[in-house]
């Protein structure tokens, strides 16, 4: 069973819906990191479909995870229910419409005796800090964020753009809508918290040893980009620092990196200013 040591989710934007969340519940806990494409009219939730996929998944896994034994068996009917009650509301043109659909990157974590096991979309992470002090970092996020990064530079350049302008440029809008409708012409599902419960198919799956007394980070790429975009600490440090002091003074660090210090994303190329900072630490 998990201890809840601290936990923050925080809006990129005070105007604007927080696309994030966290949970957990007995020997699991997640991380759900949320979007959809800018301009989409909402029909499930007033101001974000992506705010409500991140609600309705941490509702379902709250209520479904204690009874569960596969972390891809779990998050595929979560993903069939999500489907399910979405296109009760949904327009029947929305139904397939992989473009206008609410996406998300997941970490799910399970504790089973002295074993970890991790079921990741996207570009959330698990920083795992064990009882000797090592520290590992699970996922693809940093991958992820190298790539991310640079298409953020190449296309602010090209806009003569800043991260808080940037989503609503021609540019990157033309830009995002051809990877999503290169994603639904491939016939492959993107593996992605989504309307297709077969991605569950798609989840990076990893194990690692989880003694007593092991500590957990669970983080949305806002919160992790304190390591691998910011370089700020590295994952040992993060670890230490949240431990000893606590997430909030973690993100406000954040928080003035891309307010005070880089606004213009100059020194670290992004698509927003400043995105939805969520971050859960436990202990085993």
């Amino acid at each position: 069973m998990f201890t809840i040591l601290d936990r923050i989710s925080w809006p990129g934007h005070p105007d604007k819906a927080n696309e994030d969340v966290c949970g957990a519940c007995g020997d699991w806990a997640w991380v759900i990191d949320t979007s959809i494409f800018p301009g989409t009219a909402p029909v499930m939730h007033p101001k974000s479909d992506a705010a409500w996929l991140a609600a309705f998944a941490n509702e379902r896994l709250s209520n479904l995870a204690p009874h569960a034994e596969c972390g891809a068996a779990l998050v595929r009917h979560v993903m069939e229910e999500v489907r399910t009650t979405y296109r009760a509301v949904a327009p029947q043109e929305r139904h397939e419409d992989f473009v206008s659909w609410p996406l998300g990157a997941m970490t799910l974590v399970r504790r089973k005796g002295s074993v970890l096991e991790t079921w990741t979309f996207g570009d959330t992470t698990a920083f795992v800090r064990q009882p000797d002090g090592a520290v590992l970092t699970l996922g693809e996020a940093p991958g992820l964020r190298d790539f991310e990064s640079a298409k953020a530079a190449e296309l602010m350049r090209a806009a003569g753009s800043r991260p808080d302008d940037i989503l609503a440029e021609p540019i990157f809008l033309a830009w995002l809508g051809e990877r999503r409708e290169r994603q639904r012409r491939s016939g492959v599902p993107a593996a992605l918290l989504s309307l297709n419960p077969d991605a569950a198919g798609r989840l990076r799956h990893e194990s690692v040893a989880c003694e007593d007394g092991t500590t957990i980070l669970l983080a949305s790429d806002g919160f992790s980009a304190l390591v691998d975009l910011y370089r700020a600490f590295d994952a040992k440090g993060l670890m230490e620092a949240a431990v000893a002091s606590g997430l909030e003074p973690l993100a406000a660090t954040a928080r003035e990196i891309e307010t005070t210090i880089d606004p213009d994303g100059r020194l670290y190329p992004r698509f927003k200013l400043s995105d939805d900072t969520t971050a859960l630490l436990l202990r085993a």
